[in-house]
């Protein structure tokens, strides 16, 4: 019986012949809670290196990965190019964009990594800038479903499952989280009934590789129709990273003057986007840690949490949320 690494050289041979007769060097790409599995296969006669993606149906978003690169090459947006897709044996082929991703910068001073931020925010703007009202239903149907109210109270009871009960022991049901129970609720209806474009879903620095001083984007097949916002929110709230204020302000200011957007308004949803995202991020954690076996995942609550009490205190409307969280740690 074949290995699993020479299965997959003899998948990929088929797929490119010319590739036969090439030594070739497969390296395992450790990669976050993904379900999928990534190779760099090295070929020894000096030609660039390919992606090799193996992927399982055990997550509805896996299989459109594929669509949702086409379409974000289509609007020009910097994605790996697709070499082959073998849709019976569910493995994608695909261009190498190298191994540095915006996290690694983490520790750089800012006159490097703000231009790096606002070269992935230029990428973030071309999809946003998508519209519902110009979608089809076929090219609806190639996304994840949209977000909608149901969608963002699952995100809420996500939250309140894995961390506010899991995590601190907390229960949420009781009469004094009252007014923060009544808190999501309003913050759901608001964000349902805002206008929608196509969003990321997971644009945090992870996801985001850096080439040639330019930002290229992977992880995108949860591409959906949601606010602009919950996408900027994932990435200047990334609780992998460190963005002081005044540097998450500048960023989104300059994204305000980039898409030539109303800045008091972006700043409101933006503060109410972040909440959402980061309940999401802290409810994930929390159930990566207690419950599915990867508890280096708890190390990121603190930063999270961090970040969601500075968006509850800048926005009013957001305060009573803090009763869930507030002298947990």
């Amino acid at each position: 019986m074949l290995s699993e690494h020479e299965a997959l050289l003899s998948f990929t041979r088929e797929q490119f012949p010319e590739l036969n007769s090439l030594p070739c060097k497969v390296e395992v790409i450790l990669k976050g809670a993904s379900d999928r599995h990534f190779y760099r296969l090295m070929w020894q006669d000096g030609r660039e290196p390919m992606i090799l993606m193996v992927y399982s149906l055990a997550r509805r978003d896996n299989p459109k990965f594929v669509p949702a690169t086409h379409r974000l090459a289509k609007i020009g947006a910097h994605v790996p190019q697709v070499f082959a897709f073998d849709e019976q044996r569910l493995c994608v082929w695909l261009e190498d964009l190298g191994r540095v991703d915006l996290q690694s910068f983490n520790d750089q001073p800012w006159d490097l990594r703000g231009p790096l931020y606002e070269a992935t925010l230029r990428e973030a703007a071309k999809f946003h800038g998508v519209e519902e009202k110009n979608l089809s239903k076929a090219d609806l149907d190639e996304l994840e479903p949209a977000f909608d109210e149901a969608l963002y109270e699952w995100e809420q009871n996500y939250f309140l499952d894995h961390f506010v009960r899991g995590y601190l022991g907390r229960d949420f049901a009781d009469p004094e989280f009252g007014n923060a129970r009544q808190t999501l609720k309003q913050l759901r209806q608001r964000l349902a009934q805002l206008p929608r474009c196509l969003v990321h879903r997971d644009f945090q620095s992870q996801n985001v590789l850096i080439r040639n001083g330019d930002a290229w984007l992977v992880d995108y097949q949860g591409l959906r129709l949601g606010r602009a916002e919950y996408d900027l929110a994932s990435l200047l709230y990334d609780p992998y990273v460190s963005l002081a204020s005044e540097e998450r302000d500048l960023l989104l200011r300059y994204y305000a003057v980039h898409r030539n957007l109303d800045w008091n308004e972006l700043q409101e949803v933006f503060h109410l986007c972040a909440a959402q995202r980061l309940m999401q991020a802290i409810g994930a954690y929390a159930n990566l840690s207690r419950n599915l076996g990867k508890p280096h995942y708890e190390q990121h609550i603190p930063a999270a949490v961090s970040n969601l009490a500075e968006v509850c205190i800048k926005s009013p409307d957001l305060h009573d949320l803090r009763a869930f969280f507030e002298g947990g740690f």
